[in-house]
């Protein structure tokens, strides 16, 4: 049988709670019911009671209501609803999962979410989905909806979208757990027959990182990319800490040029650090670096409007990076791969960072690209990492397929001496 674990807060939700599990029982599959709230009655019956979620993080539910402090009470929910979530798929007992909610609702859930592994149905409809959904979904495949109107009852507007949410999350739970022993679905993500490989990509850098994911697939890797939108780094970030990867091709770093110039698509400071403090072969490049992302055209600061400014799409803006800021870039990312415990190599186009900072493009400006190479080399100076000068774009396809030999190598060479 099939099971949709709910998790919410029962004393302010539970009508609403009422109404999924009903729905949920209607579109055929089995229901537990987990509530997290604190102070008010529920107004459901819940199959695991609040009193056993906050005996999971360790504590008891008449300690959090005595000490009235909300957000240390949210943050131990939250806590005690990840280790039910665990507990209930550790033992084969959920095969996805749907909340609803509004700040406080959405943070307990998206928590608990979050620890669940890679492919387990997640769905979380939200008040805050029309937002900043980062701190909900962080490197995790959770699925977030807009709820349109706040969680409170069920009306002409809630129902249609509730509705969606339930039939969602059944079909998936459905066809999750009619694959639960299909033996091309690896147990964990890494554990598949083919080794992984992480490639960072923008699509400036597209065509070079596609001919180097066409080559590794030759030699016989899996390549997983991920967009440098920020997320995406973080995601990348967080999977080569926890050792997933056999390699990490790094050829596109614009989020560090966005997290130096104030743009929109930063992965924040420790970009381009997991892969080095995890041991794992890295070949790196400068995708990218030639620019920095902003939003809508109406939207970039006045202090970049007298820059070369690019209208990308009708939703992000680009200007170029200054050389001052690409000497600066430089030394950012040497002071990060210096700190590397693995093989680390930097592959240079010399010619062009991106489509738009290839010979003749708006963007190419030798100038910045060398004050940008000048510092990386000055950085790098003394350490293990080495460094590979190649006369064309990264856009070049050869480029892309030279980086792929590069990590290909390596990585026969770690296990080789292993």
């Amino acid at each position: 049988m099939t099971n949709v674990v709910l998790v919410g807060t029962l004393d302010t939700k539970g009508v609403e709670y009422g109404w999924l599990r009903e729905r949920l029982s209607r579109a055929g599959v089995e229901v537990i019911l987990v509530d997290t709230g604190i102070m008010g009655e529920p107004k459901v019956p819940a199959d695991v009671p609040r009193e056993a979620v906050a005996r999971a993080a360790g504590t008891e539910l008449a300690h959090l209501r005595a000490a009235a402090d909300r957000g240390a009470a949210v943050t131990t929910m939250a806590k005690g609803a990840e280790a039910t979530l665990l507990r209930l798929h550790a033992e084969g007992r959920l095969h996805g999962v749907l909340a609803i909610g509004g700040s406080g609702g959405t943070s307990i859930a998206s928590r608990a979410m979050r620890a669940l592994p890679l492919g387990v149905p997640k769905v979380m409809v939200s008040s805050m989905a029309s937002g900043d959904v980062a701190p909900y979904v962080g490197s995790s495949d959770l699925t977030m909806m807009y709820s349109v109107v706040d969680i409170a009852g069920i009306n002409s507007v809630s129902a249609p979208v509730l509705a969606n949410a339930v039939e969602a999350v059944a079909g998936m739970a459905k066809g999750w757990a009619r694959t639960a022993g299909d033996p091309g679905r690896p147990a964990r993500l890494g554990s598949g027959p083919r080794p992984l490989v992480a490639a960072s990509m923008a699509g400036v850098t597209t065509i070079g990182v596609d001919a180097a994911r066409e080559r590794l697939t030759e030699l016989g890797y899996e390549v997983l990319v991920f967009h440098v939108s920020g997320s995406g780094g973080r995601t990348l970030e967080t999977l080569a800490g926890q050792g997933v990867f056999a390699g990490v091709l790094d050829l596109t770093l614009s989020e560090l040029a966005d997290d130096l110039c104030g743009g929109i698509l930063t992965a924040g400071p420790d970009r381009l650090t997991a892969a080095g403090r995890a041991g794992v072969p890295q070949v790196v490049s400068l995708g990218a670096l030639d620019m920095v992302k902003f939003g809508p055209l109406e939207s970039l600061p006045e202090r970049a409007r007298y820059r070369r400014v690019r209208v990308h799409n009708p939703s992000i803006t680009v200007i170029r990076t200054t050389e001052s800021e690409c000497a600066e870039l430089g030394r950012r990312v040497a002071a990060k791969l210096r700190g590397s415990t693995g093989p680390t190599e930097v592959c240079v186009p010399l010619r062009g960072l991106s489509t738009l900072g290839a010979p003749g493009g708006p963007y190419h400006d030798p100038g910045a690209d060398r004050a940008l190479f000048s510092a990386l080399r000055e950085g790098l100076r003394g350490s293990a990492a080495r460094i590979h000068d190649y006369d064309t774009h990264i856009n070049d396809p050869s480029f892309g397929r030279a980086a792929a030999d590069r990590l290909h190598a390596m990585i026969g060479a770690l296990a080789a001496a292993a």
